[in-house]
């Protein structure tokens, strides 16, 4: 990553960039301050008024912190071998987690949300999307919220079915 990339690459390399551009310099929350996927960041910051390369650093750091956020799929199954329990909460849609889901896993709504966040549980609390590309605002929000041995599970559900349990069904998304 340097300060050419583009846009769209450096989101797709690290998820939780938009999240951190908003939060620091309020960039891509709306449209006075969107970008375009092919805009550089260079060319970004130019047009902001921001230096390039602290803009850069601060992107770095923010995804060296969001890694310490996720959890590999072996990892966790590793755990869960040795009898650790853990808590899986389903991000998906309703459609997606109805088709199918990891064993055990919850469905995330409002109310176990409020469930969790008044029980503050202790065993590893594990969320997942679909491929681990939006599960991470939820982990920051559980973590927020004082839950912090809530994790992202890295490449989502996919990733379980591939590395872990194969009887979990993969599918695709077509929008």
């Amino acid at each position: 990553m340097n300060t050419q990339t583009k846009m769209g690459e450096l989101i797709a390399a690290m998820p939780g960039a938009r999240r951190a551009l908003f939060a620091r310099y309020h960039l891509g929350g709306c449209q006075s301050c969107a970008f375009d996927e092919d805009e550089t960041l260079a060319a970004l910051c130019e047009r902001t008024e921001l230096d390039s390369g602290e803009v850069l650093a601060h992107l770095l750091a923010s995804h060296e912190h969001d890694l310490t956020m996720l959890i590999e799929a072996t990892d966790v199954f590793q755990r869960m071998d040795i009898g650790e329990e853990i808590r899986w909460v389903d991000v998906r849609t309703r459609e997606e987690y109805e088709a199918v889901m990891i064993p055990g896993a919850e469905f995330f709504h409002q109310g176990l949300q409020e469930k969790i966040f008044a029980e503050k549980p202790g065993e590893l609390v594990v969320l997942y999307d679909h491929t681990g590309k939006y599960v991470l605002d939820q982990v920051a929000w559980f973590r927020g919220h004082g839950i912090t041995n809530a994790f992202g599970l890295t490449g989502g559900i996919d990733a379980w079915s591939r590395e872990v349990d194969p009887t979990v069904m993969r599918y695709r998304l077509e929008i």
